[in-house]
């Protein structure tokens, strides 16, 4: 049975009724190139940098262009999507990410690759945009929220998965094979988009709000005080994650001498304790509110990374390589990712909640402004890199910080009171 029609809205089916484990699967493997091209070519920087002959810092800066893609793409796809049907803007996106992987395949020197990575980018955002919103026309609210608990698990596997495979990949035929697999995955998405899915927002239902429009819409939403602070927790806890991963490779590889092998186990594990936290969030939320647990894990997050902080400082006076000196810097490190683990769902439930007049233009901003900041903790982490784990982790330690101000002083008492 499907959900009756509401007057000039697309009726919806709902998850039970559909064919949904192909659609679900396709919708998964879009969303699940973001975290693929930026974790899977993390045990590759050291090589890039030496292939190229630049500084670690100079070749974080391929992470940071594509931060700064994803940021601006964003904002971009959603009005694309609303205006001209949901497959079109996936067709030009996937068609862009597959010809720029080719471009990072290829790329002659660092510059080039820096220019291609940010064209992935842009092409590879419709990937998360877009397939959230077809979720959003075919079902009702309920099979909606649990199709995108589906979608999600692909956004916590990925980052497990990638690094691993990505360090494999390095250890066999180098780092440039990695974006050869990634073109193909590019073609073979656009293949099955074209095959598996249907468009799912008919044309009646198209929005025919211009650039004009939509910018009013993202004015409006920085205008509203408690949304834009909790954008600023989010996109701040988020910041510290970007950090982590511009600068975990070389800290661990570099600095600590693990193999790129051992290296995607960390970073897998990391990986696996966010997750973890998400989850205990999930659990925790039965008894406490959002704003309840905001009181405390932006706090905590703050405390591991200054702990942090205080290890790398004391990291100089050991030897390389010391097993001790490892496990001090990864325990807070490890801490300050499973606060973020706890933070960010909390952060992006409460900023929906209190955002007035536009869903798709909230979430995109909520988005936009994660990986901004992520683009500039990932080049602050390059700019500042001095063949030390100081970098990383005082970037971490700050973004924590401005998260936890952000929530104590931006974001009003009755909003923090829940």
């Amino acid at each position: 049975m499907t959900t009756a029609a509401t007057p000039g809205v697309p009726a919806r089916t709902p998850l039970q009724q559909t064919p949904g484990w192909s659609l679900l699967l396709m919708l998964g493997s879009l969303i699940a190139f973001a975290p693929l091209s930026i974790d899977m070519y993390l045990p590759g920087l050291p090589d890039i940098a030496r292939e190229f002959g630049v500084s670690a810092g100079v070749a974080q800066y391929t992470l940071a262009a594509y931060f700064v893609g994803m940021a601006l793409g964003q904002l971009i796809y959603g009005p694309l999507a609303d205006r001209f049907g949901r497959k079109p803007p996936l067709y030009a996106g996937l068609a862009l990410y597959t010809v720029a992987s080719l471009g990072c395949l290829w790329a002659p020197d660092v510059n080039a690759l820096i220019g291609w990575r940010f064209a992935q980018a842009l092409g590879g955002c419709a990937g998360v945009v877009v397939p959230l919103a077809m979720v959003s026309d075919r079902f009702d609210q309920v099979s909606t929220a649990r199709a995108l608990s589906r979608l999600m698990l692909v956004m916590g596997v990925a980052p497990i998965v990638a690094p691993v495979l990505g360090s494999f990949v390095v250890a066999h035929s180098g780092w440039r094979t990695i974006f050869g697999l990634l073109a193909a995955a590019g073609g073979l998405a656009l293949v099955g988009v074209r095959c598996v899915l249907a468009e799912s927002l008919p044309a009646a239902a198209r929005r025919t709000v211009g650039v004009a429009g939509a910018l009013r819409g993202y004015a409006r939403l920085l205008g509203q005080r408690d949304f834009v602070g909790l954008a600023l927790v989010g996109g701040f806890s988020g910041a510290g994650l970007f950090a982590y991963i511009a600068g975990s490779s070389f800290v661990f590889i570099d600095l600590f001498g693990l193999t790129a092998q051992q290296y995607a186990a960390v970073f897998g594990a990391n990986a696996l304790g966010l997750i973890a936290a998400s989850q205990v969030n999930h659990a925790l939320l039965g008894r406490w509110r959002s704003a309840q647990l905001l009181n405390v894990t932006p706090a905590a997050m703050a405390l591991f990374g200054l702990a942090a902080c205080a290890v790398s400082v004391w990291l100089p006076s050991q030897p390389a390589g010391d097993a001790a000196a490892l496990w001090a810097l990864l325990v807070p490190v490890f801490g300050v990712l499973v606060m973020f683990g706890a933070t960010s769902p909390n952060t992006s439930s409460s900023a929906m909640a209190v955002q007035r007049g536009g869903g798709g233009s909230a979430s995109a901003l909520l988005g936009t402004l994660q990986f901004g900041l992520g683009a500039l903790s990932g080049g602050l982490v390059g700019l500042l890199n001095d063949g030390t784990a100081l970098p990383m982790v005082g970037v971490m330690a700050a973004s924590a910080l401005c998260a936890w101000a952000s929530w104590r002083f931006v974001v009003t008492p009755a909003v923090r009171r829940g």
